[in-house]
């Protein structure tokens, strides 16, 4: 269904117009519903890109994607375990979200692991094991 975002020059409002088809499209004088207003630009909405599988995990295997990785700041390791989590297309359920949240906040790794000792165990190990934070 053909949605068109605009626009509107004059009173600088956002607005979202629907046609039932493109002929119906063509033939329009879309005109801003605050101002009633003629004068409106086209906007360009949000675009997704599909990407199979094998792109994703092309994506999350290369390496420039750990570009701004900081290791020892809670905040990047965050940020970057969200972005991976995103590129995945995986629900990692809530205590992925949880630890994600609480480094995001700046919480030091070591202490998210303590007041959580059970992190992880389902994997075969815990925290504490080899793999470690970033393994998680």
């Amino acid at each position: 269904m053909p949605f068109y975002g605009y626009r509107c020059r004059d009173c600088g409002r956002k607005l979202t117009l629907f046609f039932e088809s493109y002929a119906a499209y063509d033939k329009a004088a879309p005109a801003c519903a605050h101002c009633a207003s003629s004068n409106l630009v086209e906007t360009i909405g949000r675009v997704a890109v599909a990407k199979s599988e094998e792109a994703r995990l092309d994506s999350l295997a290369d390496p420039s994607v750990l570009g701004d990785l900081d290791e020892n700041d809670p905040k990047s390791l965050g940020r970057w375990m969200r972005t991976m989590s995103q590129e995945s297309g995986e629900d990692l359920g809530p205590e992925f979200e949880e630890v994600v949240g609480r480094l995001e906040a700046g919480e030091d790794p070591e202490s998210i692991e303590e007041s959580m000792p059970d992190l992880g165990s389902d994997m075969g190990g815990g925290m504490g094991s080899d793999m470690g934070m970033v393994g998680f």
